[in-house]
């Protein structure tokens, strides 16, 4: 995607889209979508959204934040580690 295509305007008459009942739509180049997709479809939630569900203390953050760029990666990969260890624990 080039710089240009982010900042041109769109063509959409989004008045008239918003007018727009369902049934008006043309649907027709969709596939529709079958029970199998349904069955193996996952729910993937964006990084940038899952970061608004927990809520860390300043001090720790910025603790993260000064270890690295990839601070994100870093506080998962704590977390998983902290998952794996507790589950070998309970095995034993």
């Amino acid at each position: 995607m080039s710089v240009n295509d982010s900042s041109s305007t769109s063509r959409t008459d989004w008045a008239a889209l918003e007018k727009m009942t369902d049934e008006e739509i043309d649907y027709s180049d969709i596939p529709p979508l079958s029970e199998e997709f349904f069955e193996k479809a996952t729910l993937r939630i964006p990084a940038n959204q899952a970061r608004n569900w927990i809520q860390l203390d300043s001090d720790i953050m910025m603790w993260f934040q000064s270890q690295s760029l990839e601070y994100k990666t870093l506080i998962n990969s704590i977390l998983r580690c902290h998952i794996e260890g507790s589950s070998d624990r309970r095995a034993s």
